[in-house]
Protein backbone atom coordinates (compact mmCIF):
# COMPACT_ATOMS: atom_id res chain seq x y z
CA UNK A 1 0.00 0.00 0.00
CA UNK A 2 1.10 3.54 -0.77
CA UNK A 3 0.48 6.58 1.42
CA UNK A 4 -0.01 9.82 -0.52
CA UNK A 5 0.63 12.85 1.67
CA UNK A 6 -0.92 15.90 0.03
CA UNK A 7 -1.70 18.58 2.64
CA UNK A 8 -3.18 21.19 0.30
CA UNK A 9 -6.21 19.29 -0.98
CA UNK A 10 -8.36 21.01 -3.58
CA UNK A 11 -11.67 20.90 -5.36
CA UNK A 12 -10.68 20.72 -9.03
CA UNK A 13 -12.79 22.37 -11.72
CA UNK A 14 -11.93 21.78 -15.39
CA UNK A 15 -13.42 23.89 -18.16
CA UNK A 16 -13.15 22.62 -21.73
CA UNK A 17 -13.10 25.36 -24.38
CA UNK A 18 -12.37 25.40 -28.10
CA UNK A 19 -9.62 27.99 -27.66
CA UNK A 20 -8.42 30.40 -24.99
CA UNK A 21 -8.31 34.09 -25.92
CA UNK A 22 -7.46 36.71 -23.27
CA UNK A 23 -10.02 39.51 -22.79
CA UNK A 24 -12.72 37.52 -24.56
CA UNK A 25 -15.90 35.78 -23.40
CA UNK A 26 -15.66 31.99 -23.69
CA UNK A 27 -18.40 29.41 -24.08
CA UNK A 28 -17.51 26.36 -22.02
CA UNK A 29 -18.15 23.08 -23.83
CA UNK A 30 -17.95 20.88 -20.75
CA UNK A 31 -17.31 21.17 -17.01
CA UNK A 32 -15.82 18.52 -14.71
CA UNK A 33 -15.58 18.87 -10.93
CA UNK A 34 -14.11 16.53 -8.35
CA UNK A 35 -11.67 16.18 -5.46
CA UNK A 36 -8.16 16.91 -6.60
CA UNK A 37 -4.82 18.45 -6.05
CA UNK A 38 -1.66 16.66 -7.15
CA UNK A 39 -1.75 13.94 -4.52
CA UNK A 40 -5.35 12.97 -5.21
CA UNK A 41 -4.46 12.71 -8.91
CA UNK A 42 -1.60 10.38 -7.95
CA UNK A 43 -3.94 8.23 -5.86
CA UNK A 44 -6.50 7.97 -8.65
CA UNK A 45 -3.88 6.80 -11.14
CA UNK A 46 -2.42 4.34 -8.63
CA UNK A 47 -5.84 2.75 -8.18
CA UNK A 48 -6.20 2.32 -11.96
CA UNK A 49 -2.74 0.72 -12.01
CA UNK A 50 -3.92 -1.81 -9.42
CA UNK A 51 -2.31 -0.38 -6.27
CA UNK A 52 -4.02 0.54 -3.02
CA UNK A 53 -3.46 4.17 -2.05
CA UNK A 54 -4.50 6.21 0.96
CA UNK A 55 -4.73 10.01 0.76
CA UNK A 56 -3.60 11.97 3.80
CA UNK A 57 -4.40 15.70 3.82
CA UNK A 58 -6.07 18.70 5.40
CA UNK A 59 -9.72 19.52 4.70
CA UNK A 60 -12.14 22.10 6.02
CA UNK A 61 -15.28 24.09 5.30
CA UNK A 62 -17.86 23.37 2.60
CA UNK A 63 -15.16 22.70 0.01
CA UNK A 64 -13.43 20.25 2.34
CA UNK A 65 -16.72 18.43 2.89
CA UNK A 66 -17.21 18.15 -0.88
CA UNK A 67 -13.68 16.77 -1.23
CA UNK A 68 -14.32 14.12 1.41
CA UNK A 69 -17.65 13.10 -0.16
CA UNK A 70 -16.05 12.72 -3.56
CA UNK A 71 -13.13 10.66 -2.22
CA UNK A 72 -15.68 8.35 -0.59
CA UNK A 73 -17.68 8.08 -3.82
CA UNK A 74 -14.44 7.35 -5.72
CA UNK A 75 -13.50 4.56 -3.26
CA UNK A 76 -10.25 6.33 -2.38
CA UNK A 77 -9.14 5.61 1.18
CA UNK A 78 -8.37 8.78 3.11
CA UNK A 79 -7.10 10.00 6.46
CA UNK A 80 -8.06 13.66 6.63
CA UNK A 81 -7.29 16.17 9.36
CA UNK A 82 -9.98 18.79 9.94
CA UNK A 83 -9.07 22.49 9.73
CA UNK A 84 -11.01 25.65 10.43
CA UNK A 85 -10.49 27.25 7.01
CA UNK A 86 -12.25 26.41 3.79
CA UNK A 87 -10.24 24.14 1.47
CA UNK A 88 -9.09 25.64 -1.81
CA UNK A 89 -10.31 25.29 -5.38
CA UNK A 90 -8.36 25.02 -8.60
CA UNK A 91 -9.56 25.85 -12.11
CA UNK A 92 -8.04 24.38 -15.28
CA UNK A 93 -9.09 25.78 -18.65
CA UNK A 94 -8.26 23.18 -21.31
CA UNK A 95 -8.16 24.53 -24.86
CA UNK A 96 -8.88 22.05 -27.64
CA UNK A 97 -7.09 23.99 -30.39
CA UNK A 98 -3.54 23.80 -29.00
CA UNK A 99 -3.83 21.07 -26.36
CA UNK A 100 -2.68 23.38 -23.58
CA UNK A 101 -4.26 24.10 -20.21
CA UNK A 102 -4.25 27.30 -18.19
CA UNK A 103 -4.40 26.78 -14.42
CA UNK A 104 -5.67 29.02 -11.64
CA UNK A 105 -4.61 27.57 -8.27
CA UNK A 106 -5.87 29.13 -5.05
CA UNK A 107 -3.22 29.14 -2.29
CA UNK A 108 -5.39 27.35 0.26
CA UNK A 109 -6.48 28.39 3.75
CA UNK A 110 -4.04 29.57 6.40
CA UNK A 111 -3.09 26.63 8.62
CA UNK A 112 -2.62 27.24 12.34
CA UNK A 113 0.27 25.78 14.33
CA UNK A 114 -1.96 23.33 16.25
CA UNK A 115 -3.64 22.20 13.02
CA UNK A 116 -0.28 21.41 11.41
CA UNK A 117 1.00 19.72 14.57
CA UNK A 118 -2.06 17.46 14.59
CA UNK A 119 -1.63 16.63 10.92
CA UNK A 120 2.08 15.90 11.35
CA UNK A 121 1.44 13.61 14.32
CA UNK A 122 -1.35 11.71 12.57
CA UNK A 123 0.65 11.32 9.36
CA UNK A 124 3.84 10.23 11.12
CA UNK A 125 1.86 7.56 12.95
CA UNK A 126 0.47 6.25 9.65
CA UNK A 127 3.77 6.01 7.75
CA UNK A 128 5.06 2.67 9.14
CA UNK A 129 1.95 0.89 7.82
CA UNK A 130 2.81 1.56 4.16
CA UNK A 131 5.31 0.31 1.58
CA UNK A 132 6.04 3.76 0.11
CA UNK A 133 5.21 7.38 0.85
CA UNK A 134 4.48 9.97 -1.84
CA UNK A 135 4.74 13.64 -0.81
CA UNK A 136 2.91 15.62 -3.45
CA UNK A 137 1.87 19.18 -4.15
CA UNK A 138 2.25 22.52 -2.44
CA UNK A 139 2.25 23.18 1.28
CA UNK A 140 -0.65 25.36 2.42
CA UNK A 141 -0.06 28.82 3.87
CA UNK A 142 1.06 28.59 7.49
CA UNK A 143 2.68 25.17 7.10
CA UNK A 144 6.40 25.03 7.91
CA UNK A 145 8.77 24.98 4.95
CA UNK A 146 10.32 21.77 6.29
CA UNK A 147 6.93 20.06 6.47
CA UNK A 148 7.77 17.47 3.82
CA UNK A 149 11.32 17.05 5.13
CA UNK A 150 9.92 15.82 8.45
CA UNK A 151 7.89 13.15 6.65
CA UNK A 152 10.90 12.12 4.56
CA UNK A 153 12.87 11.61 7.76
CA UNK A 154 10.03 9.62 9.34
CA UNK A 155 9.75 7.34 6.31
CA UNK A 156 13.50 6.85 5.96
CA UNK A 157 13.83 5.93 9.63
CA UNK A 158 11.35 3.10 8.97
CA UNK A 159 13.14 1.93 5.80
CA UNK A 160 10.27 3.18 3.63
CA UNK A 161 11.05 5.03 0.36
CA UNK A 162 9.84 8.63 0.20
CA UNK A 163 8.99 10.09 -3.22
CA UNK A 164 8.83 13.90 -3.40
CA UNK A 165 6.99 16.03 -5.97
CA UNK A 166 6.86 19.63 -4.83
CA UNK A 167 8.60 22.93 -5.56
CA UNK A 168 10.33 25.95 -4.09
CA UNK A 169 11.52 26.00 -0.50
CA UNK A 170 9.50 22.88 0.33
CA UNK A 171 11.52 20.97 -2.28
CA UNK A 172 14.83 22.41 -1.10
CA UNK A 173 14.12 21.39 2.48
CA UNK A 174 12.91 17.94 1.42
CA UNK A 175 16.10 17.36 -0.60
CA UNK A 176 18.15 18.04 2.52
CA UNK A 177 16.38 15.11 4.20
CA UNK A 178 17.54 12.73 1.41
CA UNK A 179 14.36 11.20 -0.04
CA UNK A 180 14.59 8.07 -2.15
CA UNK A 181 13.33 9.91 -5.25
CA UNK A 182 12.45 13.41 -6.41
CA UNK A 183 10.39 14.20 -9.52
CA UNK A 184 10.92 17.83 -10.61
CA UNK A 185 9.54 19.26 -13.82
CA UNK A 186 11.75 21.33 -16.13
CA UNK A 187 11.10 24.59 -14.28
CA UNK A 188 11.69 23.04 -10.85
CA UNK A 189 14.85 21.31 -12.08
CA UNK A 190 16.29 24.63 -13.26
CA UNK A 191 15.31 26.38 -10.03
CA UNK A 192 16.91 23.64 -7.92
CA UNK A 193 20.22 23.50 -9.78
CA UNK A 194 20.65 26.72 -11.76
CA UNK A 195 21.70 24.53 -14.70
CA UNK A 196 19.91 25.06 -18.01
CA UNK A 197 20.90 21.74 -19.59
CA UNK A 198 18.46 19.12 -18.22
CA UNK A 199 20.91 16.20 -18.46
CA UNK A 200 23.59 18.05 -16.52
CA UNK A 201 20.96 19.22 -14.06
CA UNK A 202 19.58 15.76 -13.18
CA UNK A 203 23.14 14.44 -12.81
CA UNK A 204 24.08 17.34 -10.57
CA UNK A 205 20.98 16.97 -8.43
CA UNK A 206 21.55 13.24 -7.94
CA UNK A 207 25.18 13.82 -6.98
CA UNK A 208 24.21 16.48 -4.46
CA UNK A 209 21.53 14.60 -2.54
CA UNK A 210 22.32 10.96 -3.44
CA UNK A 211 18.74 9.93 -4.22
CA UNK A 212 17.22 9.09 -7.59
CA UNK A 213 16.06 11.96 -9.83
CA UNK A 214 13.40 11.70 -12.53
CA UNK A 215 12.66 14.95 -14.36
CA UNK A 216 9.46 15.28 -16.38
CA UNK A 217 10.00 17.41 -19.50
CA UNK A 218 6.53 17.50 -21.05
CA UNK A 219 6.47 16.28 -24.64
CA UNK A 220 10.20 15.50 -24.35
CA UNK A 221 9.47 12.68 -21.89
CA UNK A 222 11.67 11.91 -18.89
CA UNK A 223 15.30 12.19 -17.90
CA UNK A 224 16.35 9.93 -15.05
CA UNK A 225 19.57 9.75 -13.04
CA UNK A 226 19.32 6.68 -10.79
CA UNK A 227 21.36 4.11 -8.91
CA UNK A 228 21.03 1.81 -11.96
CA UNK A 229 22.07 4.35 -14.59
CA UNK A 230 20.92 7.41 -16.49
CA UNK A 231 18.18 7.25 -19.14
CA UNK A 232 16.20 9.39 -21.52
CA UNK A 233 12.68 8.09 -22.21
CA UNK A 234 10.20 9.57 -24.69
CA UNK A 235 6.70 8.57 -25.85
CA UNK A 236 6.44 6.49 -28.99
CA UNK A 237 4.10 9.05 -30.55
CA UNK A 238 2.99 12.59 -29.72
CA UNK A 239 -0.29 13.21 -27.92
CA UNK A 240 -2.81 16.05 -27.89
CA UNK A 241 -5.06 16.96 -24.98
CA UNK A 242 -4.98 18.22 -21.39
CA UNK A 243 -1.49 17.90 -19.84
CA UNK A 244 -2.55 19.03 -16.35
CA UNK A 245 -2.21 15.66 -14.60
CA UNK A 246 0.62 14.17 -16.68
CA UNK A 247 3.29 14.77 -14.04
CA UNK A 248 1.10 13.24 -11.35
CA UNK A 249 0.68 10.15 -13.52
CA UNK A 250 4.49 9.90 -13.71
CA UNK A 251 4.72 9.99 -9.91
CA UNK A 252 2.05 7.30 -9.59
CA UNK A 253 3.87 4.98 -11.99
CA UNK A 254 7.21 5.56 -10.24
CA UNK A 255 5.63 4.79 -6.86
CA UNK A 256 4.02 1.65 -8.27
CA UNK A 257 7.36 0.56 -9.70
CA UNK A 258 9.06 1.20 -6.39
CA UNK A 259 6.75 -1.09 -4.41
CA UNK A 260 6.74 -3.70 -7.19
CA UNK A 261 10.55 -3.70 -7.35
CA UNK A 262 10.64 -3.38 -11.14
CA UNK A 263 13.91 -2.47 -12.85
CA UNK A 264 14.37 1.18 -13.76
CA UNK A 265 13.98 0.78 -17.54
CA UNK A 266 10.59 -0.85 -17.03
CA UNK A 267 9.61 1.67 -14.37
CA UNK A 268 10.45 4.61 -16.61
CA UNK A 269 8.75 3.12 -19.66
CA UNK A 270 5.55 2.69 -17.68
CA UNK A 271 5.81 6.24 -16.33
CA UNK A 272 6.13 7.73 -19.82
CA UNK A 273 3.32 5.57 -21.18
CA UNK A 274 0.83 6.40 -18.42
CA UNK A 275 1.80 10.08 -18.56
CA UNK A 276 1.08 10.24 -22.30
CA UNK A 277 -2.18 8.36 -21.78
CA UNK A 278 -3.17 10.89 -19.09
CA UNK A 279 -2.92 13.74 -21.60
CA UNK A 280 -5.58 12.14 -23.79
CA UNK A 281 -8.36 12.34 -21.16
CA UNK A 282 -10.17 15.57 -20.18
CA UNK A 283 -9.49 15.57 -16.42
CA UNK A 284 -6.37 15.10 -14.29
CA UNK A 285 -6.13 11.88 -12.31
CA UNK A 286 -7.19 9.52 -15.08
CA UNK A 287 -5.70 7.95 -18.22
CA UNK A 288 -6.82 6.07 -21.31
CA UNK A 289 -6.00 2.40 -20.79
CA UNK A 290 -5.79 1.49 -24.48
CA UNK A 291 -3.50 4.44 -25.20
CA UNK A 292 -1.34 3.46 -22.23
CA UNK A 293 -0.90 -0.06 -23.60
CA UNK A 294 -0.07 1.28 -27.05
CA UNK A 295 2.48 3.75 -25.69
CA UNK A 296 4.07 1.04 -23.55
CA UNK A 297 4.77 -0.97 -26.71
CA UNK A 298 6.24 2.03 -28.54
CA UNK A 299 8.11 3.99 -25.86
CA UNK A 300 11.72 4.86 -26.77
CA UNK A 301 14.33 4.39 -24.04
CA UNK A 302 17.97 5.43 -24.37
CA UNK A 303 20.62 4.55 -21.79
CA UNK A 304 22.94 7.54 -21.48
CA UNK A 305 25.24 6.32 -18.71
CA UNK A 306 25.48 2.93 -17.04
CA UNK A 307 25.46 2.68 -13.25
CA UNK A 308 28.56 4.19 -11.70
CA UNK A 309 29.36 6.46 -14.66
CA UNK A 310 29.18 10.21 -14.17
CA UNK A 311 29.24 11.18 -17.83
Amino acid sequence: MILVVTPNLAWDITYAVDCLNPNRTHRVAAVAERAGGKGVNVARVLRRLGHDATVCGLAGGPTGAAIERDLTASNIARELTAIGGNSRRTVAVAAADDGNATLFNEPGPEITGPEWDGFRAATTELIPRFSAVVLSGSLPPGAPADGYAAFVEAATSCGIPAIVDTSGEALRQALAANPALVKPNAEELLASTGIADPLRAVTDLRQRFAGDVVASLGADGLLAATSEGTWRVVPGRSVHGNPTGAGDAVVAALAAGSVSGSAWPQRLSEAVAVSAAAVTVPTAGDFDLDHYRMQLREVRLEEIHAAGQNG
